[in-house]
Formats: structure tokens, sequence, C-alpha cells
């Protein structure tokens, strides 16, 4: 019998988890199934981009993964049950209008259904708040900005990666709307005194706003409050101060971490249930010094990477390799001219050393265009030659074939 593998969620670690597999395993031994609800692929590190007005590249799945025995499920995940090692899942209308369930077995499950936003809990955040952790939010953070005419307000809401992007990408594109930036602690403050100085340069160039050590205590449709008292206004309110993964993971008997993400070891497999492996947001793994790996398209290829060898090696008999994960940089896009390549040490600490200006922007567009090449040809590069998957007979069968 074919060994089933079901990987859920095509983001950048699922695909490529899927890819690699694909290329390290036979297929007459594998059925491989990559579960996700959108035909093609997002570059989540575009999609302030793509909020701003920019287009994307499409990159269908389809095409991705054709000739390589990966079968693609356009359907949502609902449920997962890993003591029947079943996933619940639900399609896209059928003809009749009804959504299709169906119920997917596996003997290894690669859990791959990353993160999205976190409101935090903060009153008016999830009715009022825009949000750029998935496409559809994006779009419609997009309409949202289309609309709204010279010299409104803009806030957004989080001074971390994503927020820093998000408000230089809507400054630069529309440099006539009052863009403004909500930082809980000072603009920048876990970056080198360079790159500080380099990002408080440009954000002060595009005319944006900036409230450092500010907590918002609330969202309406209008404005934002903070914690000492100010009201914003905010005809786009963008809230980028967190990210949250899937309740379904807690859901199980998996173990998983008190944010609900599941506990692996060095190899990305679930300390409690050896039959999953989970990899990028998904997660709990430690990196240099026991730290835990942040979430972030850095930590989640390597992981995607890890976890495809283990499996591979341990259906195949082979020795399990163990690759290296840690941090060399922090990529951030300023706007499409101006960016900021902060060096960091292995367990992710600013040093004294940061790329800046036109030249860190090339950097880190060759480094998002390099992240989605590699997940839209997972197999490139990858030795040809696939092993074949190790029988190991169980006691009933040995006992059946010797009575035979």
């Amino acid at each position: 019998m074919e060994h089933r593998i079901v990987v859920l969620g095509a983001g950048y670690t699922g695909a490529v988890t899927a890819g690699r597999l694909a290329k390290r395993l036979h297929r007459e031994d594998v059925a491989l199934t990559l579960v996700n609800p959108e035909p093609d692929f997002v570059e989540r590190v575009r999609l302030h981009q793509l909020a701003a007005g920019q287009d994307l590249t499409p990159r269908p799945y389809a095409e991705m993964f054709a000739g390589t025995g990966v079968q693609l499920k356009l359907a949502k995940v609902t449920a997962v049950d890993v003591d029947r090692k079943t996933v619940t899942v639900t399609s896209a209308a059928a003809e009749d209008g009804a959504p299709g369930q169906e119920e997917l077995a596996y003997d290894t499950l690669v859990y791959a259904l990353g993160s999205g936003w976190d409101d935090g809990g903060v009153p008016g955040a999830a009715e009022h708040a825009h949000e750029v952790s998935g496409r559809a939010g994006a779009l419609r953070l997009r309409d949202r900005l289309t609309a709204l005419g010279a010299g409104r307000p803009v806030v957004v809401v989080g001074g971390g990666l994503t927020g820093l992007e998000t408000a230089t990408e809507i400054a630069e594109a529309r440099p006539d709307l009052d863009v403004a930036l909500v930082a809980h602690g000072a603009l920048g403050d876990w970056l080198s005194p360079k790159g500080r100085a380099h990002l408080r340069k440009v954000v002060d160039g595009l005319g944006i706003t900036v409230h450092e050590r500010t907590t918002v205590q609330a969202v309406r449709a209008d404005a934002v409050t903070t914690a000492d008292g100010r009201t914003l206004a905010s005809d786009a309110t963008v809230w980028t101060a967190g990210f949250a993964v899937h309740d379904l993971a807690r859901a199980t008997a998996l173990e998983v971490t008190d944010r609900g993400r599941i506990v692996v070891d060095p190899t990305m497999r679930s300390v409690s249930h050896p039959d999953v492996y989970a990899v990028g947001d998904a997660a709990s793994a430690a990196g240099p010094g026991g730290r835990p790996l942040r979430m972030s398209c850095a930590s989640g290829i390597p992981t995607a990477w890890q976890a495809a060898d283990a499996l591979a090696a341990r259906l195949t008999g082979a020795e399990v390799p163990r690759i290296d994960i840690h941090y060399s940089r922090q990529c951030i896009s300023l706007g499409r001219r101006e960016g900021l390549i902060q060096s960091v040490t292995a367990d992710d600490r600013a040093v004294d050393k940061a790329l800046t200006g036109r030249a860190a922007a090339l950097v880190k567009e060759l480094i998002c265009k390099g992240a989605a090449w590699s997940v839209a040809h997972p197999t490139v590069g990858m030795p040809s030659r696939r092993r074949r998957v190790v029988r190991h007979e169980t006691a009933a069968g040995a006992r059946a074939r010797t009575a035979a």
C-alpha cells in the first residue's frame, strides 16, 4: 500500500515541504496530498504591496506541481483527529450550491497552516481594523485605501516588521494620505544604531507620524483610542500588532504551547505524536541558544526542509539529517526605493552592521523573488534519485504470511 502523506496548508512552508517530499520519495510508494483553500500561491511577504495598489504575479499551484505527483485538494481544513489519523476538509460549493465535506486518512501528517492576524482582544479591532496577513484582507484594505480622498488619516498599529513595511508602502504609494504609525516601544528599538537612524530618516521623509511607546486601547470605525487617553482619527486602521496560529491544533490531542503552536523536536516531528510533523508558524521549535524560532519566512522555509528530509529519511531507512536553522539578517522593505538589511546573530539579535538605502531595497527584492522562486520550483537543485519507502511488516502480517 502507498504511504499516505497529507500536507495541510500551501504557503511557503507547506508548498516547499510537499515539493521536497515529491523529489525525495518514489511516486509508486507514496500518495502525497496538499490541501489548500486557494488555487494560487500567496506571497505573504508582499501583501503590503498588494494592499498599497500593486499587482502580484499569479503563481498557480497546478503549474507549480505539474508532473511531481503532488495531488492538490482545494478545500478548507475544518478538523484534525490525530487519534484516528484523519483530517476533515470542506471543499468549495458543488453544483447544487452546497459545500462538500470529506474525510482524508493519513499515515503521516504535515501541519503547515501558518498564522493569521491577532487582534489581541482589543475592543473594536476585529470589527473595524484591516489586516494584511492574507490575500483577502489585503484586497479589502486596498479597496478601502482607493476610496479615500486626499488628506484622509490612516493608522497602522504595530511597530514590528509588518507594521513598518505596511506604513512605508502606503505612505510612498499614497503621499496624499495622512499616515501614522503606532508603536508599543521606540521606533525600531531592536535595530542597531545605524538601522534605527536610517529607519527614522525614511519614515520622516515619507511624512509618517510616529506615536512611540503607545498602546491602542480600542478601535472605532473612524478612530483609535490610546491607553493615555488620546484619540487618533483614522479612516482606515491597519492592525499588524501580532499574529496567532489557527485554533485547530489546540482542539486536538497534540501537545501545544499556550499559544496553540505544536511542540516539535529538532526534526520538526511532534513530541506527542510521531506521525505528525509541524512546520513554519504552526510549530514551536527551538533555535540557537534554545530560543524559540520567530514566526517568519526566514524560519519557516528551513523548518520545511528539515521536516521533509527527516520524514523522507525515516520512510526510506536513511540517516535522519539535521539542518542548522539560524538567522543572519532581518530584511525590511521601506517602500519600493528604500530598504534596511539588519545583520543579526544566529539567535536573531542585532549587531552593529546594516545595509541601507537603494542597495538594501534591491537585496530585499531579490530575497523575496528567491523565496517565491524556490516555492514555485521546489525540486530544482536537488538530487534526481528518489529512494524507495522501506516496508515495515507488522507482527500480525508476519504471522499471516507464515501461516500461508
